[in-house]
């Protein structure tokens, strides 16, 4: 019996939490091997991931291999021994994964956030207890956003300090990752309203994470609700996050980018599996006067455009990790704005191709793409899922600001 069928059956219980590695995970040397690395895993994730979304199961063995495999700590500091690689290496290797399986891809993005973060607020006896725990194969979670406040920045979970600890109270949502994490880093206000990430332990007494993610798409990114009733978490791990954000800090972009990296990764999915169904599977239209699909002149233009529109988010993607690299060594109020605007544009494009392409697959493909057999609408339905995570239409109006105004971007994770 698998953990998913235990908790589809009753899930207002609560879903028990699953042990840290008994070897240490490897660490990853260069950005050319963290390429090579997520390729690899890539292959073997994509075998499974349309029976995994169709039957809503857990992606345990999986997220195991990805933490294992050293990408967890990509972005951990060389001077804390882990492989520092560039942003722009760290998004490809997001993509990668998303293109096999966008909620595998996405269950990373609040862990390798919050690794960002404590480089940028913490001390450093702090960093290097954190990171010593990344770079063993620990993994985060994330206890962030709210399901009632006005607003996504709102937040009404609290903590009170006990002393060497402190007390955490709230509910949460959207919690992706908590399921199968060993450490869950809550966002909670202090008595002055500042936000901290407080790294509890994922089998905490007064923690409970509940299965109740529903949404159509982005199925098994294992989020839900995160209950924390009088939850304890010693002082070590309080880390001081809202301090990224009260001068400029390329923390907001980092966040933002792997969102970029997902999207990127669910266009290519859907592209290659167009390719792939229009050569093997789909017939030529009667008017077309082709013996075979991949001959339609309509149909070759389109795959052109699209194409040629993930190429564009990419180049987006990757000059936005080069952006955050320089903003990441050199943090103000300039590097930092070009971070968030090109984060931004590539943001924009990401989304529009990613549900381009999810759409058009079936126009290209034809009825029989639709048939449930092969799953394919699971890439519109993640698709349209992620990029809802904080609206497009914001972006526009960011850039238009800073180009037209000079007005530089917000300072928050959303930007």
């Amino acid at each position: 019996m698998t953990l998913s069928q235990v908790n589809t059956e009753n899930a207002v219980k609560a879903v028990p939490a699953v042990p840290r590695p008994i070897e240490p995970a490897h660490v990853i040397k260069d950005d050319a091997e963290a390429i090579v690395v997520a390729r690899r895993l890539a292959a073997e994730f994509v075998k499974e991931s349309a029976k995994r979304d169709r039957e809503r199961i857990w992606p345990v063995a999986e997220l195991d291999a990805f933490s294992q495999s050293g990408l967890w700590s990509i972005n951990v500091p060389k001077a804390f021994g882990g492989p520092e690689v560039s942003y722009a290496t760290l998004a490809k290797v997001i993509e990668i994964i998303s293109a096999a399986d966008s909620s595998i891809g996405q269950i990373a993005q609040n862990h390798l956030g919050v690794v960002a973060a404590v480089r940028t607020v913490s001390d450093p006896e702090q960093q290097k207890l954190l990171f010593a725990e990344v770079l063993k194969g620990t993994r985060f979670g994330n206890a962030f956003s709210e399901f009632g406040s006005k607003r996504a920045v709102d937040f009404e979970t609290r903590f009170t300090d006990a002393g060497d600890h402190v007390v955490v109270n709230g509910r949460k949502f959207y919690s992706s990752g908590a399921l199968l994490a060993h450490l869950v880093p809550i966002v909670a206000l202090d008595d002055e309203g500042r936000a901290w990430y407080a790294i509890a332990e994922r089998d905490a007494p007064g923690l409970t994470v509940i299965d109740d993610w529903s949404s159509f798409g982005q199925r098994t990114t294992l989020s839900g609700t995160v209950l924390l009733d009088n939850v304890k978490v010693p002082k070590t791990h309080l880390v001081p996050g809202y301090r990224g954000y009260e001068v400029p800090t390329a923390d907001g972009a980092i966040f933002q980018i792997i969102q970029v990296a997902v999207d990127t990764g669910i266009a290519q999915a859907a592209i290659d599996e167009t390719v792939a169904f229009v050569r093997t599977k789909s017939r030529a239209w009667a008017d077309s006067g082709q013996d075979h699909a991949w001959e339609d002149p309509y149909t070759i233009q389109a795959v052109g455009d699209l194409t040629l529109r993930l190429h564009a988010a990419q180049a987006l993607l990757e000059k936005a990790g080069y952006a955050i690299d320089r903003a990441v060594l050199n943090p103000n109020a300039e590097t930092v704005a070009e971070a968030q605007i090109v984060t931004a544009e590539a943001k924009v494009l990401s989304t529009e191709i990613a549900i381009a392409a999810t759409n058009k697959l079936f126009e290209l493909a034809g009825t029989r793409s639709t048939l449930a057999e092969h799953n394919l609408d699971r890439h519109w339905r993640n698709a349209r899922t992620h990029t809802l995570h904080d609206p497009v239409r914001w972006k526009y109006a960011i850039l238009g600001r800073y180009f037209l105004n000079g007005e530089n971007p917000p300072l928050h994770a959303w930007s």
